[in-house]
């Protein structure tokens, strides 16, 4: 979408606050888009594609991986953006790099870091994409990281304490000045909910951890079995599930466009800056949809995420991180030479956060076998 079909209130590039290292500007490329090609050509990125989702690499090839998540989370905020005419690049960059900072082993692995690093500031995988792409991508050799746009780093920042954003600098400041994001950045921190919900709902049946009767109790869900069992009642399981998801995703994507269409036309921004001083979030669902995602989102909490077998490995995983943070916090020497000698002259809490920086970018694969090489 060019920058002329963009609404007055759409991140423009031309009013950015820009980068942090001045760079002259590309010949072809605008500067999201530029950002959203260095995200995907980063170290980070490639490493999603064997990063769990729900289900630990190993234990299925067809399952979810933080890369086709993170892709399908791009797919819709695509769409919203586009259907706003808001800018659908920075949208883009902005889904990409939200899981950059994402440990290995999903969700587990990063509360048992976050259990580690508690004496040390604490993990949490958020900060740890900005960290990413500000810090920790080496590809540049007048400056570190990535040296993206403020808004996409503003975007991947999805939350923050109030202690952090103090030492964050100019991405901090909305937290403690308690201002919204561009829409941009809204648009991509609820279809990253949108995606992992719905797609959840696949790998969980998929695997045989959720039956039909469970789902059905969901209303969402519900309403499109009847739908599509009416119309299709000889529909094998597999295609019947995929295409109750395609519509479920369709019907919440839809309703937040007309929802966030309806609010900004109540709210009547003139500017980015009217969105950020905004009171609430402008992207939303109505009410009803917004409710019966919240009820699918428990859901699958309950009956998912804490299934026994899922439990089961995740005391797997916690072991692997644990015992790695501990051996690498205990003699940096085992880590690379690159983070070892990051690491050697700091006190506590730098050492810990570099042994930190280092799990955190392992794919699931590599840390089973780092966590193996430890035992020999």
């Amino acid at each position: 979408m060019g920058v002329d079909s963009l609404a007055p209130y759409a991140a423009d590039e031309l009013r950015s606050r820009g980068r942090k290292y001045d760079e002259p500007r590309a010949a072809y490329r605008g500067e999201y888009q530029r950002d959203r090609d260095r995200i995907i050509h980063s170290t980070g990125f490639r490493r999603l594609v064997y990063k769990t989702q729900v289900f630990v690499n190993h234990e299925g090839d067809l399952y979810r991986t933080r890369l086709t998540h993170s892709l399908e989370v791009s797919q819709i905020g695509r769409t919203v953006a586009v259907a706003l005419n808001l800018n659908e690049a920075l949208t883009e960059a902005i889904c990409l790099a939200h899981d950059l900072g994402h440990t290995p082993f999903g969700h587990a692995g990063q509360d048992t870091l976050n259990a580690c690093m508690r004496d040390f500031g604490g993990f949490e995988h958020n900060l740890q994409s900005l960290r990413v792409v500000d810090v920790l991508e080496a590809k540049y050799a007048d400056f570190p990281g990535l040296n993206l746009m403020f808004e996409t780093r503003e975007g991947i920042l999805k939350h923050c304490s109030v202690r952090n954003a103090r030492e964050l600098g100019d991405v901090g400041e909305r937290f403690l000045e308690r201002k919204q994001p561009g829409l941009e950045a809204q648009i991509a921190n609820i279809a990253d909910a949108i995606a992992y919900n719905n797609h959840d709902v696949d790998d969980g049946f998929r695997a045989g951890l959720l039956s039909l009767d469970q789902l059905r109790e969901q209303d969402l869900f519900e309403t499109h079995y009847s739908a599509v069992h009416r119309r299709y009642p000889d529909l094998e399981d597999r295609r019947l599930i995929y295409e109750i998801i395609r519509r479920m995703i369709g019907t919440v994507v839809t309703d937040l466009i007309e929802e966030t269409r309806r609010r900004i036309e109540t709210a009547r921004p003139r500017s980015i800056d009217d969105v950020r001083d905004a009171g609430n979030p402008m992207v939303s669902m109505s009410e009803g949809v917004y409710g019966q995602h919240v009820s699918l989102k428990k859901f699958l909490n309950q009956h998912l995420y804490r299934h026994e077998q899922k439990l089961a490995m995740t005391r797997k995983v916690q072991t692997v991180i644990e015992e790695l943070f501990a051996a690498y916090s205990d003699d940096v020497r085992r880590m690379p030479p690159e983070f070892a000698e990051a690491a050697a002259n700091l006190d506590e809490v730098g050492k810990s956060r570099i042994v930190a920086d280092y799990i955190a970018g392992m794919t699931d694969r590599y840390a089973i076998a780092a966590h193996e090489g430890l035992m020999d």
